[in-house]
Parts: C-alpha cells; structure tokens; sequence
C-alpha cells in the first residue's frame, strides 16, 4: 500500500537533498561579521550561490544564539527592516494620481517591509524552511515580553501561507513499515489520545481496519506536518476505548462501512493559524472512499476540550447545572448547550474542536456521554464526546451557511437536547 503513494521518489529525493545539504552545511563557516551585517548583505546580495551560503550562515548563527540574542534579532527585524510610512504615502499618492504599472510597483515595492525578502532569501538555504518555522517558535515567545514583535509574525504568517499552500502539500499513508523517524514523531506529536508505546502504535497503524495518514511538505520531507489516525469500523462508535483496546479484534475490509477520524494532530507550533486540517480530513475521505467502497459513513469521534471550563463559568455565573457525574443524559444536554450555544467573542463556537470540524462543513450529529474514561478525558469533559459527521453531499453546504451566517449544521437529536435541557428549568 505505501508504494502507491510514491515513497519510493520520495526517497530518492531525500537522498539527493541530503547529499546537497550536506555539502552545503560543510561549505558553511563563521564570517565574524554582526548577525545584522550578515542580514542586509544577503538583502543586497544577488549571486544564488553566495547568498545561499550567507543565508545559511544567518540561519545557523541563529541556531548558536541564546534567548537575549534571539530577542535583539526580533527587535531588528522590527525596527530596522520595518516600513517606511512616509515612503508609502508618496508612493500611493503617486499611484492615485496617475494609475499605472510604473507606479504601481513602486508602491508594491515600498509597502512591503524588508524583513519580508529576507525572510524569503534565508529559505533558500538547506533546510531554510524548516529552520523558519521553528524561528517563528521562539517569535511567539518573544511577543509575550514585547507585544509589538506580533507585526513581525504578520510577516512570517503571510509568507507561510503561500509557502505551505494545500498545492505543495503531499499526503502519505503512515504504516507500521514506515521509517522509525517518521514514526517517533508520530508518537511526539500524538495530540488527543497519547501513544504510550511501540506497541501501541503498532495497534493503530498495523491492523487492517487502521489508517493513518499525514500532510508533508517537499523541503520538510521528514517532519509531518499534521496526522489523522482513522479506525476502519461497522457503524458509528460512542466511546474511545474500544478503538483503542489492546485485546480488540481486528475487522476485515470487507466487513466495515464507516471510517472514523479520531485523532488529528498538528505538528509544528510554528505553523500556528495556518490550517491543514481542512484539506486533510476531504482528501482523506476521497482516497479511503475509493480505497474501500463498502465506506459509507464518515465520521469523527472528538473531544469536547472547552465544556469543563464553560461549565466552571456558567456556575460562577450563577446558572443552575444539573449534576452530570451522576447523569448520563444530563451531561449530554448541557454538552449539546455548550456546542451549539456558546460562542466566542467572534460568533463562532466557542469549542475549538468544534469550531474546526463545523468549519469543515461537518455536521454535529451525536453526543456521547462516558466515552472518554481517561483522566484528561474526565478533566476537559466529564468524559463526553463528539461525533461530526462529514456527510460528502452536504459537506460544501454546510461550510457555506457557517462561514456566511454561522449556522452549524447538526442532527435532530442533538437539536433535541437543547430543547430538553430548556424544558429542565
């Protein structure tokens, strides 16, 4: 199976960028000069080769440096390669007064900030990419101390968005014949059920009623991006557990008819608020659609991370709760309360699970109380999960009402429960 997703290319394009990075790497030694030197010489630089290594120079200082440096690296970025207003105002008054190509690229010239083209000069260097990805790490750290530093990662953000556009994305199937690199990530990454061992790994990837699949990109092509594990199931499952019981009896292609997506993970907290997960879970439904045509139902079983919380403020707010440690079906009301009614200062959802998977164009289509056993299960949400159902022929419908009047789309039943926990008081 992993070779018809082209592994066998891919591997050899590891090769190959590994021998050049290496001999790039080797070509790489300390000029002495100031780290700030170093940036605008690569801005005013114009050979590949040269600027290649000045990049690569820039990039492995960085890595050398301790947190003040990194800090002062930012405040450059900021201040010394930021916008020059009154050089805009010119240029757009001169682009309102006579419209034309002329000077219109004069005023696309200056209303970019420098720190733009150097950010996208220090990623032609080997392994530029991933080395930006992990700088905007410690940026989001550094706009904690100096809240101003955030128009920096406004830079960072727009050019990683067209750099991790859903066109250079590959997606590959992750099997237990993986390379163990790839699948020691998995186990790190692991973000909703945690992988407590080699064998429990095995138990999701290796059974034939097991799928997991991951987004990479060609210049990080060992460090997945994001990954759905997908348990191959007859019907809609209300519980975790059972998914993930080690003495569980695997099922045959031939006798399952839904797919359930009950992990998604993403992996680089450098590439915060740039989605994947959309793309993910509709190609992912296209591919296993096409790989098992007995699929008929897909669906997710998710956590409801935010209900505890919501909960703890209702009651501050003086709002009776029903006691749902002790009921069941009044754990489900006031879950179905939290999902469809509570909303962020913005409208949406104020569930960030939810928020995702109706974004989607999902449909909230079940609540199951006692489906989540385990200590953090109990601590987000008294246990209680989630089904979203991607229902192929809806799944566009439903994202267009959400995104334009924020309607979610949900099931009868869960309607039902809201209408229920209102009859209550």
């Amino acid at each position: 199976m992993a070779r018809s997703w082209g592994l066998g290319s891919w591997a050899l394009g590891d090769l190959l960028g590994t021998l050049f990075e290496r001999r790039a790497a080797a070509d790489v030694t300390a000029s002495g000069k100031p780290l700030t030197t170093l940036c605008w010489a690569l801005l005013s630089g114009q050979g590949e080769v040269s600027g290649m290594k000045c990049a690569a120079e820039v990039l492995m200082r960085y890595r050398q440096a301790n947190t003040e440096d990194k800090a002062a690296f930012f405040r450059f970025l900021a201040d010394d390669m930021d916008l020059d207003p009154a050089a805009v105002i010119a240029a757009a008054q001169a682009y309102a007064d006579k419209a034309d190509a002329g000077t219109m690229a004069a005023l696309l010239d200056v209303a970019e900030p420098p720190r733009q083209e150097l950010l996208r000069r220090l990623n032609q260097a080997p392994r530029g990419t991933a080395d930006l990805v992990a700088m905007r790490v410690d940026l989001m750290e550094a706009i904690k101390a100096q809240p101003d530093l955030a128009r920096v990662d406004l830079d960072f953000q727009h050019l990683f968005a067209s750099w991790f556009n859903r066109g250079f994305l590959v997606l590959r199937r992750i099997g237990w014949e993986s390379p163990a690199n790839i699948l020691e990530k998995i186990i790190a990454y692991e973000a909703v059920h945690e992988i407590h061992s080699w064998d429990d790994l095995r138990r999701r990837l290796e059974p034939p009623d097991r799928r997991c699949f991951a987004f990479f990109h060609p210049s990080m092509p060992d460090d997945p991006l994001i990954f759905v594990e997908v348990a191959l199931t007859q019907g809609i499952p209300g519980a975790i557990g059972p998914l993930l019981a080690e003495d569980r009896h695997a099922l045959t292609p031939s006798n399952v008819n839904t797919a359930v997506f009950y992990s998604i993970s993403n992996c680089q907290a450098g590439l915060r608020g740039i989605s994947f997960g959309n793309s993910l879970i509709k190609q992912v439904v296209d591919v296993l659609g096409r790989e098992e045509p007995g699929l008929k139902t897909f669906v997710t079983l998710s956590p409801i991370p935010g209900l505890c919380r919501w909960m703890d403020t209702q009651r501050d707010a003086a709002q009776p709760l029903p006691d749902t440690a002790a009921d069941a079906e009044a754990l489900r009301r006031v879950a179905a309360c939290y999902l469809l009614q509570a909303k962020a200062s913005d409208g949406q959802p104020l569930d960030p699970v939810a928020r995702f998977h109706l974004g989607n164009g999902a449909e909230l289509h079940e609540i199951h109380a006692a489906a989540d056993l385990s200590s953090k299960g109990q601590k987000q949400s008294h246990g209680a999960m989630v089904n979203y159902l991607y229902d192929p022929a809806n799944v566009e419908r439903n994202h267009e009402a959400f995104a334009s009047k924020k309607t979610i789309a949900a099931a009868r039943s869960v309607k039902a429960l809201v209408v229920a926990a209102k009859d209550q008081k």
